[in-house]
């Protein structure tokens, strides 16, 4: 998977944006509005989020992803999202270890991660628990939700 280029990206391209808004649409279809904890384009680029983009050689958008500063050592994993077109080729893999080896670097100790609880997120949670998060209760403002589930990684 070394193929993919990982960018930092300032969410500006058109191909990001739509990948984005089809990321939300989608998380609005399977979740009560108010369980829905991804963020728009405008706060991923709040101070505090650094968002990236993975391309593919050919030079099309694969998947994404963010961490959030929550506090000195500790981070959070937002908008992770693989393209349609790369879905089971190990995209998310990829991206997830480039958030957790960015967060390593950048100091943090812990991730923690909010992520669905119904079946539409049953492979989000299984990639999650293959890196290693479990389980744990609700973190920097979240509160219990059926719709939620939340995960951590000590680093």
């Amino acid at each position: 998977m070394s193929e993919f280029e990982i960018r930092q990206d300032d969410l500006r391209g058109g191909e990001v944006i739509a990948l984005l808004e089809q990321h939300l649409a989608e998380m609005n279809s399977h979740t009560p509005a108010e369980s829905v904890h991804a963020l728009d384009v405008d706060r991923l680029r709040a101070p505090g989020v650094t968002f990236w983009s993975v391309w593919s050689p050919d030079g099309r958008l694969a998947g994404c992803g963010a961490l959030k500063h929550l506090d000195a050592t500790h981070a959070e994993i937002k908008s992770m999202r693989v393209a349609d077109d790369f879905r089971r080729q190990g995209v998310g893999q990829v991206v997830l270890r480039h958030l957790i080896d960015a967060a390593r670097t950048a100091g943090y100790r812990r991730v923690s991660l909010e992520t669905g609880s119904n079946p539409p997120f049953e492979a989000a949670r299984h990639l999650y628990e293959r890196n290693g998060f479990t389980y744990c209760g609700p973190f920097d403002g979240y509160v219990e939700d059926p719709w939620s589930v939340f995960m951590t990684l000590e680093l």
